[in-house]
């Protein structure tokens, strides 16, 4: 009985140090992918880049507010230097202008402006 035990032990054993080294494995080609899509977060902590996302939003809005869009309704996510406006507004001409006014704060790097166009009263 206890040889049977040693043995699955064993047996088990030899399967995780296999799987390990099987898993730990990585091709050339993606070995790059994986470094490029981790630098951003290695400037720092994940507090401090909240924090930047969260100045950056601020600074959209601002900049929104200033241009003349109504930013009742709109919300700002910014993650990075991308930044993505969700909301509504009330004139078809403040979706497109609210983009523009986005991408030119100082930042950002690209804009996805998911606004739609909702009526007074709705």
């Amino acid at each position: 009985m206890k040889a049977i035990r040693t043995f699955k032990l064993m047996g088990g054993a030899l399967i995780v140090v296999v799987s390990v080294n099987a898993w730990s494995q990585t091709s050339e080609s993606a070995a790059p992918s994986t470094q490029s899509s981790m630098a951003p977060s290695s400037g720092g902590s994940a507090k401090a880049t909240r924090q930047a996302n969260r100045a950056l939003s601020k600074k959209v809005l601002v900049a929104l507010s200033k241009g003349g869009v109504s930013t009742s309704r709109i919300n700002v996510v910014a993650k990075g230097s991308a930044v993505t406006l969700v909301g509504a507004v009330t004139d078809a001409t403040q979706i497109d202008k609210a983009g523009e006014l986005a991408k030119g704060v100082s930042g950002v790097t690209s804009v996805k402006n998911s606004l739609t166009l909702k009526e007074v009263g709705q």
